[in-house]
């Protein structure tokens, strides 16, 4: 009896590979042996198979079935490997020709009565399945749209079983089936808002476009009410659209979390606001036998907003100290090591203490001093030395509301074109480099020639750092910062007016 063959994709985070699932019947007492390292929602496949085929007008064989996943070293998690161990299994019994299904890559969990359930991942696992040289896809009929999104390999949307047995060459009638369609979409979000809403905090505003041009993070302090959720619900407003390649990133992680995705890649930076009571695996991501995404990869190419970041837990902060600084989250365990995207703009909000009230002039704090300095010193010096732009908002009174109202504001489309502009002359800059935004690039390239700067230029960052007012990561930001403002500024290179304005936005306030 010829071994059957099939193929399907094995993910760890974004990344996939192809595996060949091999079935062997043996003259020995029925039964199944699934080897391979599966895990406990791939053990029960034999259930899900069985009834599947017996559903579908195919027969289950009667002697010793033996189904391999190939590479055995590799972890094989999930249920979407169903289809393609049903039609190894079909093909090693003879009801399915022998090499049909070889070349031809499998997705999908399959229902009792034979149906196709739509599956999470199936973008990153097609597109996984295309890098790898395969030249067609089966995919469950209610996922077709979303794999299709990758463009140079064939995509075959079958509802059931029977459907692919069938366009594998099995002499059945087709029977129609009512497709196995996804959970509803939640609800949509609120719309974020234009950055004309925002009265008064004219700094601020020209802050958050700074951030926006050069890709930096952020830390806004100031009482409630001043405002700060509002300026980080509208970054993604003035942030350019989504290049090809951070596009498909952010789609595969999407649909690596369930959320819906349509026919069309996400084009948008995404915005992500998790709570305070968010665990360290929330935030990066992580899990025992699935490790999923967590805030910040879904936010990679985006923003992600911290509000009241003191109140997050130490260890839930700490996780994000090194995708800020490789662009790129790693999870590690025993089994797999699995990567996603962390390449994300991190916004923290927080009140200057407790109670809010310190050094509103409007109210009185009553935060004890040992209080007061330690709110904000939960906030670790390590990934606060990591945010390129510190910031005071205070809050807008009677009269600034009376008099900005009717004052012409920037609106979010005004200043994402000067973002645009100013992320294009950076291109230009760093064209033939492994960096696209002045955010992105490293220290000691900053300060090599020729983009080096004059020594009277950096007179007043050099007596910073001699006095210690800032790190020696904190001038390579300040560096940063001040490309960014002279490509806002349509200058060639940064003179000490920038150098002066980045230092200002560097300053502490702790």
């Amino acid at each position: 009896m010829p071994v059957g063959r099939a193929r399907c994709v094995a993910l760890v985070g974004l990344s996939g590979a192809l595996v060949d699932v091999e079935a062997e019947l043996s003259n020995q007492k029925p039964g199944f042996k699934l080897i391979g390292l599966p895990d406990s929602a791939l053990r029960e496949a034999e259930q899900r198979v069985r009834a599947a085929i017996a559903n579908s007008g195919l027969e289950w064989p009667k002697r010793k079935l033996t189904v391999n996943l190939s590479p055995a070293d590799l972890p094989k998690q999930g249920s979407g490997f169903d289809l393609a161990i049903a039609v190894a299994t079909l093909a090693t019994s003879g009801q399915l020709p022998a090499d049909s299904a070889a070349p031809v890559a499998h997705l999908g969990e399959l229902a009792l009565d034979g149906r196709l359930r739509p599956m999470r991942g199936v973008l990153p696992a097609v597109l996984a399945a295309a890098r790898a040289g395969a030249g067609t896809v089966l995919v469950p009929a209610a996922n077709r749209a979303e794999a299709e999104l990758v463009g140079d390999i064939r995509v075959v949307g079958v509802a059931s079983l029977r459907e692919a047995a069938i366009w594998h060459g099995a002499q059945l009638e087709p029977q129609p089936v009512d497709e196995l369609l996804p959970p509803p979409p939640p609800p949509a979000a609120a719309p974020a808002g234009d950055l004309a809403d925002i009265v008064g905090n004219d700094d601020a505003v020209e802050a958050l476009v700074v951030a926006a041009a050069g890709g930096h993070h952020m830390l806004l302090v100031g009482p409630p009410g001043a405002g700060k959720t509002m300026l980080a619900a509208r970054l993604p407003t003035v942030l350019p659209p989504l290049e090809p390649e951070a596009s498909l990133d952010v789609t595969s992680v999407r649909s690596l979390c369930g959320l819906p995705v349509g026919s069309a890649l996400v084009t948008e930076p995404p915005f992500e606001s998790p709570h305070h009571t968010a665990t360290p695996a929330a935030m990066v991501g992580g899990g025992s036998s699935v490790i999923r995404p967590g805030a910040a990869a879904r936010a990679s190419s985006g923003v992600l907003f911290l509000d009241e970041a003191p109140e997050f837990s130490a260890a839930a902060l700490e996780t994000l100290r090194q995708p800020l600084e490789s662009g790129e989250i790693t999870i590690a365990r025993a089994s797999a090591v699995a990567r996603f995207p962390g390449r994300f703009q991190l916004v923290l909000a927080a009140n200057p203490c407790p109670c809010g009230e310190w050094g509103a002039p409007e109210n009185r704090c009553t935060c004890p001093v040992a209080v007061r300095m330690r709110y904000l010193k939960r906030l670790s010096g390590p990934l606060l030395d990591r945010i390129d732009i510190r910031l005071r908002v205070a809050r807008v009174t009677a009269v600034q509301l009376r008099l900005q109202s009717e004052a012409p504001r920037t609106d979010s489309a005004t200043a994402r074109a000067r973002v645009a502009q100013a992320r294009s002359r950076a291109a230009q800059r760093l064209a033939g480099t492994a960096w696209s935004t002045n955010a992105q690039v490293p220290g000691p390239w900053l300060r090599s020639r020729p983009v080096a700067l004059d020594r009277a230029v950096l007179a007043p960052v050099d007596r910073a750092l001699e006095r210690g007012v800032i790190t020696m990561r904190g001038y390579d930001r300040v560096l940063r910062l001040s490309w960014t403002l002279a490509d806002l500024d349509g200058v060639e290179r940064p003179g000490p007016d920038q150098v002066g304005r980045a230092l200002l936005l560097r300053r502490s306030v702790t």
